[in-house]
């Protein structure tokens, strides 16, 4: 694993929790937005620690990323003036032991 400085919890920003994303807790994966500039081996050591944190041993055994391009928007009103993006944000989608769960996530 690499030697990393940031904590984990800057590493895993917040779980994705919508309908989609809970049926994906049954296959024993569990998406995640994480850091930009985070990889697969800081993503699956910031899970683990965190779940170890919590008295909750774990073993992640694939994660998947993606990065998700921000949309374009514009006002109301002043459709001209007011035009923007959203910023990209970066997904990971990580897959667990077979019996194992993270029960932060599960409860939600």
């Amino acid at each position: 694993m690499s030697a990393t400085t940031k904590s984990p919890y800057q590493i895993i920003v917040r779980p994705i929790v919508t309908e989609k994303t809970m049926n994906g807790g049954v296959e024993n994966k569990y998406t995640f937005v994480v850091a930009k500039d985070a990889n697969k081996y800081e993503i699956a050591e910031a899970v683990e620690r965190i779940q170890a944190d919590a008295k909750n041993v774990i073993n992640v055994i694939a994660v998947n990323t993606m990065v998700c391009k921000g949309k374009s928007r514009q006002g109301r009103f002043f459709k001209r003036a007011n035009k923007g993006r959203t910023s990209d944000w970066k997904k990971a989608i990580v897959t667990l032991g077979p019996g194992q769960a993270i029960e932060v996530v599960e409860g939600v």
